[in-house]
């Protein structure tokens, strides 16, 4: 797939054209399906409706697409993959919320989500905060909510972590990005909320209007 992976959405121009050029098309000639999935464990019913209604301020589902869709992962397994997988493959772009990346983890896995992705070459996932963190090797333990999680394993389809919200008083400070570091013992960045890392064919380039850093791999 194509990757941007945001701190908080497409929140600056220059976020906003990497997404363009991701897409090959403007926006309003794209279609969308959004991934609600992950905001339950933290932020309950009413992150998951601001996020698919698009009030919110991080902007998203918000964009004007030519059309958008909710795929609820919890609810796939029971569907059959021959009803949604289609659904998938028709999207231009894969918009996922945050919320914690451990749950969303699972239920990618438990759907038939996560083997489906590498056959999607020209799809572009849009990632926010743990939408963006899932497809990284480990989230770190501070970034684990949901209970049943085993550990802070994720997906691991890009060879580095992301720390996101970076200067968001008073957990994500520097200090604490350095000691997140040293414990998923990178490659890592951290990222603030105008800054996004894009992903193509294993080539990664950081869009940023503001600030982040890059913490290599603990030796």
């Amino acid at each position: 797939m194509k990757l941007l992976l945001t701190s908080a959405g497409v929140q600056n121009p220059s976020i906003h054209d990497a997404l363009v050029g991701l897409l090959g098309r403007p926006v309003a000639e794209s279609n969308a399906l959004c991934i609600p999935t992950a905001a339950y464990p933290m932020g309950g019913p009413a992150s998951a409706w601001r996020f698919i209604t698009g009030q919110t301020p991080l902007p998203m589902t918000g964009l004007g697409w030519k059309s958008l869709g909710v795929l609820e992962l919890t609810a796939l397994p029971s569907i059959g993959q021959e009803r949604w997988v289609p659904w998938v493959r028709e999207a231009d772009v894969i918009l996922v919320h945050g919320g914690d990346a451990t749950y969303l983890c699972h239920w990618m896995r438990q759907s038939g989500l996560a083997d489906l992705l590498p056959s999607l070459p020209d799809t572009v996932w849009v990632g926010l905060s743990a939408g963006s963190m899932v497809l990284t090797p480990r989230v770190g333990t501070d970034f684990v909510e949901w209970q049943s999680a085993p550990d802070d394993r994720t997906l691991g389809l890009v060879d580095f972590s992301i720390f996101p919200h970076l200067g968001l008083e008073p957990d994500n400070t520097m200090a604490n990005a350095e000691k997140w570091a040293a414990e998923v013992a990178g490659p890592a960045y951290a990222i603030d909320d105008q800054t996004a890392i894009t992903v193509v064919d294993g080539t990664i380039e950081v869009v940023s209007e503001g600030q982040w850093r890059r913490f290599p791999a603990e030796r």
